[in-house]
């Protein structure tokens, strides 16, 4: 039986670390000196007002950043204790254990089956074919997708509804064993119905890993994650667990920003 020390340092395992994170485009600032903790298998939800540097932070986390000419990350993120920024660091390897998900579904014009078996092609997780159709089905049942698409494998993943290419881009993301899944506004642009199902699968899948998500709804952060970090006008204002920051926020702004009298 499990000590108490052991179950506390089960609960609070930290899975990245920011310390005094910076970012700024062509010398623009858009986040400044931010510091967080990211707890691992945990879903951490990033809420703010529009522009207040929420996905660019997301974006820190697997270099996305990278690719925007003029824009220059300062400060630390560590993965596992180990700087992601550090110069031997391939940012190829680093997108496979930390995997994203965008705001609009974005399969690739290729089948279902392809879509989800791509990414364990290129890293070459699958020599033989029945070990990519094992990946495949086990990624699209964890997506919650499988036993809708498992008679049409090889129709386009653009033929799906909005909600079910979600679901295939999250199958995608699965398929390479990921540590670490990022979702900015994964559910902006599906129905109730399809946000639902997504946000079923958040919770199904945080214990196998670890989720930071970006949304524009507090009502949402209020289901699904456990851990909210508010940010407004480049900063880091305050972050907890969730139903502390919703209910006993320590910040005015905070409290303004959950309460509706900001935006």
């Amino acid at each position: 039986m499990q000590n108490e020390t052991e179950k506390s340092t089960e609960k609070t395992a930290i899975k990245i670390q920011a310390k005094n994170v910076g970012v700024s485009y062509s010398g623009m600032v858009a986040l400044k000196d931010v510091q967080i903790d990211i707890t691992e298998r945990k879903v951490t939800a990033l809420i703010g007002p529009s522009g207040c540097g929420k996905t660019t932070f997301l974006r820190t986390m697997n270099r996305m950043n990278d690719i925007i000419e003029g824009c220059e990350v300062t400060g630390e993120i560590l993965l596992d204790g180990e700087d992601i920024y550090d110069t031997q660091v391939d940012p190829v390897v680093l997108r496979r254990r930390v995997g994203m998900v965008f705001q609009k579904p974005n399969p690739f014009p290729k089948s279902i089956f392809d879509n989800v078996a791509y990414g364990p092609k290129i890293h070459g997780l699958a020599d033989k074919k029945d070990e990519l159709e094992y990946i495949v089905e086990k990624s699209l049942k964890r997506a919650g997708l499988f036993d809708e698409v498992k008679d049409r494998l090889n129709a386009p993943g653009t033929s799906l509804s909005g909600g079910q290419q979600q679901r295939l881009c999250i199958a995608r993301a699965i398929a390479v064993s990921p540590e670490v899944i990022l979702m900015d506004e994964p559910c902006s642009a599906l129905d109730p119905i399809a946000t639902a199902r997504i946000e079923e699968l958040i919770d199904e899948i945080k214990e196998r890993y670890t989720i930071v998500m970006v949304t524009h709804s507090m009502q949402q952060a209020a289901r699904v994650s456990q851990q909210t970090a508010f940010f407004h006008l480049g900063e880091l204002v305050e972050q907890g667990e969730t139903e502390t920051i919703f209910t006993n926020p320590r910040d005015p702004r905070t409290e303004a920003y959950v309460t509706g009298r900001i935006g």
